[in-house]
């Protein structure tokens, strides 16, 4: 079974149960810090992808770190979850579309902005403004800057993207000039 397919299956499970206790943004949250201090440390992730190493060891290390890190009961309970069907390693994964999925219910989309410089405040609201009434939703936007860019932006909606950039318009003059 695909990663994508796991992380679908999870993470829609974990959104029915947040969301009836009215915990999304909280284990959303606290979900992000695990999975960055997996991403931090490579001995633990090791611990936690190694088949060799049995499953109560592993159980003790994560209830140590649990201990530790004091997260709410549905996030813990989600870890040991995670880690009794060998998943933990996919946490990544699974936080992405765990994130997908609450904007979807949530009726928000996601996009990302990406020009060569920071955006003004200014023109960032006119740009959500503008991006809420193309979708009809609500739009969360993420704002990265490229420097390879010449100028222009670039906005990505799901699979969808809209290039404005310099580059892609010099591109476009290029070819049509080509024939």
């Amino acid at each position: 079974m695909s990663v994508a397919l796991v992380a679908r299956r999870y993470a829609t499970a974990l959104a029915d149960v947040v969301l009836e206790r009215g915990e999304a943004r909280e284990v959303q949250d606290e979900l992000n810090e695990w999975e960055a201090l997996l991403q931090a440390n490579a001995n633990l992730r090791e611990v936690f992808a190694n088949p060799t190493i049995a499953l109560d060891q592993k159980r003790g290390v994560l209830n140590r770190l649990i201990e530790m890190a004091k997260p709410r009961p549905t996030t813990a309970n989600f870890l040991k979850v995670l880690l009794q069907n060998q998943r933990v390693t996919e946490l990544g994964e699974i936080n992405r579309r765990f994130a997908q999925i609450l904007d979807e219910r949530a009726g928000m989309i996601a996009a990302t902005v990406t020009t060569a410089r920071p955006v003004p405040e200014d023109a960032q609201q006119k740009l959500h403004d503008r991006l809420a009434g193309l979708t009809g939703k609500k739009v969360r936007i993420d704002f990265a800057t490229d420097a390879e860019m010449i100028g222009g932006m670039v906005t990505r909606i799901g699979s969808t993207v809209y290039d404005g950039s310099v580059r892609s318009q010099l591109q476009q003059i290029k070819e049509r000039m080509a024939g």
